[in-house]
C-alpha cells in the first residue's frame, strides 16, 4: 500500500462527513429540467410510460441524495420519502412560473423569435429553472443540495442565484453574466434584470447570518447592467428604472428612474 493511497482513504475518505455523487445530481437537474421542457430533448421520453419510469428514476436518486445528507440534519434524512414525494408534487407550480419566466424573455427582448428558442439557448431562463428546483427543496428544509444545485447554474452561466432567495414571476434576466442575486433577496413579479447586476449585502459579517441582508426589489422594475444594489433594508419601489452602473444603498420611491449623470465623452476626429 502506498503512502499516497493511505492518505487518500484514511485521512481523506474515512474523514468526509458525508458522499453526495456530485456529477450525478447535476445530471438529475437537467434531466428533470427536460422532462418540463422537452424541448431540450436530453430525457429521451416520449411515450407516458417512459416519463414514468423515468420520474420514478429521479424520485430515487433524489431521495438517496437527502439520505446522503444524515450526517448534517438526520431529522431531514429520514423523511426522505416524505420529502421527495412533496417535492414532486411542487413541480407543475415550478412549471407554471417558469412558463411565465420563458414569456417574459420572449416579449421582453427583440432577438427572441420563439418561445422554444428562449427555452433552448437562454443562460438566464436556464439559471431560473434551475434556482426554483433548487428553491424548492430550500423550501422543505433539505440542506446542501439546493446549494449545490445553483452552483451548478452559476458555473455553467456565470450566473449566481442563491436558493433562499424569494424570486417572483414573469422574471426576465437578460443576458445574464455576472448576476448576483443573494440569499435574502426578494423580487417581485416582472422584474427585469441586465448583466452584472448586484443585490447584495453591506456586510458580510458571520452574525448576519440569519437577518436579511439583501434587498428587496417590488414589482415592475428595470435593473439595468452592472447596478449595485444593496443592504437588507433598501427597497427599489414598483415600476422603477435603475440606470446602469448606478450604486444603491437607499430605498427608491416607486415609479423613480435612478441614473449616473454621464461624464463628457471628448472625441477626437483624424487619430495620428
Amino acid at each position: 500500500m502506498s503512502p499516497l493511497s493511505e492518505f487518500l482513504h484514511q485521512d481523506r475518505l474515512q474523514k468526509a462527513q458525508i458522499i453526495l455523487n456530485v456529477p450525478q445530481v447535476r445530471q438529475s437537474v437537467d434531466e428533470l429540467i427536460c422532462l418540463i421542457f422537452p424541448q431540450r430533448g436530453c430525457t429521451g421520453s416520449r411515450t407516458l410510460a417512459e416519463t414514468e419510469q423515468h420520474l420514478a428514476i429521479l424520485k430515487e436518486r433524489f431521495q438517496n441524495y437527502v439520505k446522503a445528507l444524515r450526517p448534517l440534519n438526520p431529522d431531514v434524512a429520514s423523511r426522505d420519502q416524505e420529502i421527495i414525494h412533496s417535492y414532486f408534487e411542487m413541480i407543475p407550480e415550478i412549471a407554471r412560473k417558469l412558463d411565465l419566466d420563458a414569456m417574459a424573455a420572449f416579449k421582453g427582448d427583440p432577438a427572441a423569435y420563439s418561445l422554444d428558442e428562449v427555452i433552448i439557448t437562454y443562460p438566464g431562463f436556464y439559471a431560473l429553472c434551475i434556482y426554483r428546483l433548487a428553491n424548492a427543496l430550500h423550501q422543505l428544509l433539505v440542506p446542501l443540495i439546493p446549494r449545490l444545485m445553483s452552483e451548478y447554474a452559476h458555473e455553467k452561466t456565470g450566473i449566481d442565484i442563491n436558493p433562499g432567495a424569494l424570486i417572483g414571476e414573469g422574471i426576465f434576466i437578460d443576458h445574464g453574466t455576472g448576476v448576483v442575486i443573494g440569499e435574502t433577496s426578494v423580487i417581485g413579479k416582472n422584474v427585469k434584470i441586465y448583466q452584472g447586476v448586484t443585490l447584495g449585502a453591506l456586510s458580510v459579517k458571520k452574525k448576519l447570518q440569519y437577518i436579511k441582508r439583501h434587498p428587496t426589489i417590488e414589482d415592475d422594475v428595470v435593473i439595468y447592467a452592472n447596478a449595485i444594489i444593496l443592504g437588507g433594508e433598501t427597497i427599489i419601489g414598483k415600476g422603477s428604472v435603475i440606470g446602469g452602473n448606478v450604486w444603491l444603498t437607499d430605498s427608491v420611491a416607486p415609479n423613480s428612474v435612478v441614473f449616473n449623470k454621464l461624464a463628457d465623452t471628448t472625441v477626437v476626429q483624424g487619430r495620428p
